[in-house]
């Protein structure tokens, strides 16, 4: 447990050079994915050697080959991880997990502590790890999206936006299900999807739109609000904002719905306390119990008034 990092370091290296990617279609030697990769061949040898040990790769007659894990680190396969993996290439990110010591100590973000900068602006100033993060946020994304739109009844609303909704995989999922939903994907202008995601059919094409802004200034008018993964970033004063430009902006009648996964939810424990760890340390926020989401949307003039879990590990909370 203590030497963890050594793996993620290694399987990190793996999706920066493409390692599964130049193995989908079959066994390479250490030679071709070397010449391939711009690697070293003996120092490639030997993280190959860690991998094929934990069981990302095979190793056979001096070929390798992915294995299932393998190829969950392949680009643009549904749920795929070399996005997240390629985010540990970010010095910034290994340098604050470092510092999580003063974290501790202290309660303040471990990152913005360190860098003088929270992770927002670090990831503006560097264009090649906010792609990264996006392209992450959108593969993490695709693995609940259908899971949201299927356990939650979007039937009675007519308008709906995705509040922080990077590329808008999580609204793509939600116009598919609902052909009678419009919807619009609104994020900062450097990150926000002008088109819904490959893939979509013509019909979500069509009920497709776009706007950048800062959500706590404002958000357009509509009759739901979906937050994905947008409120557990945040500390609680910049939680009731956001939820307040919402309350502003939303339509008689219309819902906010909060997707996050909970502190306490059984079967996830684990996941959710080291999430929890991780926003104290990157983004300055926290996961929450549902009694402490309850308590924010209170604080912004609006009520709890159901959970909907899904079949992933997030869980819709709605409030109005």
């Amino acid at each position: 447990m203590i030497t963890g990092f050594r793996l993620s370091a290694a399987l990190s290296v793996a999706a920066e050079l493409a390692i599964s990617d130049r193995l989908a279609d079959g066994p390479r030697t250490i030679a071709e994915l070397a010449a391939e990769a711009g690697a070293d061949e003996d120092a490639l040898l030997r993280l190959l050697r860690v991998l094929c040990a934990v069981g990302v790769y095979t190793e056979a007659d001096g070929s390798y080959t992915n294995t299932p894990l393998g190829e969950s680190l392949r680009t643009g396969v549904p749920g795929s991880l070399r996005p997240l993996a390629r985010m540990m290439q970010d010095p910034a990110l290994w340098a604050a997990w470092g510092n999580l010591t003063h974290s501790i100590r202290t309660g303040e973000n471990a990152f913005k502590a360190l860098h003088g900068v929270d992770v927002w602006e670090h990831r503006t100033e560097h264009p090649e790890f906010n792609e990264i993060f996006n392209d992450n946020m959108a593969a993490l994304s695709s693995v609940v999206a259908g899971a949201v739109a299927e356990a939650y009844d979007f039937s009675e609303l007519k308008t709906v936006v995705d509040v922080g909704g990077g590329l808008g995989v999580l609204l793509a999922a939600v116009l598919e299900k609902y052909p009678h939903l419009t919807g619009t994907v609104f994020d900062q202008e450097h990150v926000v999807g002008h088109k819904p995601p490959p893939g979509a059919s013509p019909s979500v094409e069509d009920r497709w739109s776009f706007a950048s802004g800062n959500f706590f200034e404002s958000v357009p008018a509509a009759d739901a609000y979906l937050l994905k993964s947008i409120l557990h970033d945040w500390p609680d004063e910049e939680c009731v904002s956001i939820l307040r430009t919402c309350r502003r902006s939303l339509a008689p009648g219309g819902v906010v719905l909060v997707v996050e996964g909970l502190l306490g939810l059984p079967g996830h424990e684990a996941e959710a306390a080291f999430s929890d760890l991780n926003m104290l340390t990157l983004p300055g926020g926290r996961e929450r119990t549902e009694a402490q989401y309850a308590a924010l949307f209170a604080a912004a003039d609006l009520e709890l008034s159901r959970v909907v879990h899904t079949s992933a590990r997030m869980s819709v909370l709605e409030a109005r």
